[in-house]
């Protein structure tokens, strides 16, 4: 990696679970432990929409995600890190993940253009162009400060055609070499990533390029874009086996709680997802119960908490009834209340996860989940 060797990382399997292939571990960062399997909410502009940082540490949030393409634009990496990098500038003193830019290669596929050497995108803020080299999204990264950085890739959609699946394993494998190449820093872990679509013959040839490159951790892109839930978990019994073992595993993008419980039942130990914090925008809440869709008239006049097995403050303090009257009149104090439940909810989902695989009984929780509650969409 450059000219600087890896330093204050280091990744411990604590347990496995036995008829699973479910793990948990301790990945130490500099700036704090994270217990695996960890979910890491998603604040893509340097915020975790509503909810503020004291709170997510509250909620035992460990580790949070921002974006490489979105900080670029705004405020830009320079300005970051005049600032005192990501950490200080957010407010935000735990360990941070940054995604390179690779995902909007796919979201943003209708304003930008791509080939063997860049990405250049067109900003849909106000029509600048921005290029991202392999090299560019280390160096801004770097800039960022954030303690896990990833390699540019490119996240083809799941029914892009095999030659384009195949095109998009080779360019993210070369990538992957030219971003180990620049990177500087000793004190971030740089993570490759596997594509290859639901293909198992292209995930092997993903993982045959990038193995090599001794990355710290691995990371599964290119899945939750489109391929049924099936199909994911099939891509998923293939592909994580090609992954070290002593190395975090990440599932970029996947956040789903039963897709969560299946990808970590099958040994994956990293999660972000921005659906919690959506979902919350949209009136819709994950309950030990279910889904609860609180716009909902039948909630008119519940005086019961959202979910009575939760201690956060939107249960502890006010009423399904009051939630609702929160969205219809259309204040921002709703949305704010269901992103710190729904946040709540998923990290008591990997603190149960984690009790599950250290006490031989995840097979058991991903049972009691499917017969339990749905999880909607």
């Amino acid at each position: 990696m450059g000219d600087r060797e890896l330093r204050e990382f280091g990744f411990e399997l604590e347990a496995r679970e036995g008829e699973t292939s479910g793990r948990a571990g301790r990945w130490v960062t500099p700036h704090g432990v994270v217990e695996t399997p960890a979910f890491m909410p998603v604040g893509t502009r340097a915020s975790v929409k509503g909810v503020q940082p004291e709170e997510l540490r509250r909620l035992g949030a460990q580790m949070v995600l921002a974006n490489t393409y979105h900080l670029a634009l705004r405020p830009g990496a320079e300005v970051i890190a005049d600032l005192g990098g990501l950490h200080s500038f957010m407010g935000w003193d735990g360990p941070i993940l940054t995604d390179s830019g690779g995902f909007q290669v796919f979201s943003l596929a209708d304003c930008r253009d791509i080939d063997d050497e860049r990405v250049v995108f067109r900003s849909h803020i106000d029509g600048s162009l921005l290029e991202l080299t392999p090299e560019r999204t280390v160096e801004i990264q770097e800039q960022l400060g954030a303690d896990c950085i990833m390699c540019l890739d490119e996240c083809p959609p799941h029914d892009a055609p095999a030659e384009a699946l195949r095109a998009a394993v080779d360019r993210t494998t070369k990538w992957a070499a030219r971003c180990r190449d620049a990177q500087r820093r000793g004190d971030q872990a740089l993570f490759g990533i596997l594509q290859g679509g639901t293909d198992a013959s292209l995930r092997e040839r993903s993982a045959e390029g990038l193995l090599p490159l001794d990355f710290p951790g691995y990371a599964i892109g290119g899945l939750s874009v489109g391929e049924s839930p099936e199909l994911m978990y099939r891509t998923l019994d293939f592909t994580v086996p090609m992954l070290p073992e002593d190395r975090p595993r990440y599932l970029m993008g996947v956040g789903r709680p039963i897709d969560i419980i299946e990808a970590v039942s099958r040994g994956v130990d990293l999660f972000d997802c921005v659906m919690p914090t959506r979902h919350a925008r949209n009136a819709t809440a994950f309950t030990s119960g279910g889904v609860v869709k609180i716009r909902n008239a039948r909630y008119q006049r519940d005086d019961a908490p959202l979910d009575s097995g939760c201690d956060c403050a939107a249960c502890g303090r006010f009423s399904r009834a009051y939630l609702r009257h929160l969205f219809v009149c259309g204040e921002m104090l709703g949305p704010i209340l269901l992103s710190v439940h729904n946040l709540a909810y998923y990290q008591r989902l990997m603190r149960d996860l984690r009790a599950a695989v250290k006490s031989n009984g995840l097979r058991e929780f991903r049972l009691g989940h499917l017969a339990g509650s749905g999880d909607g969409p």
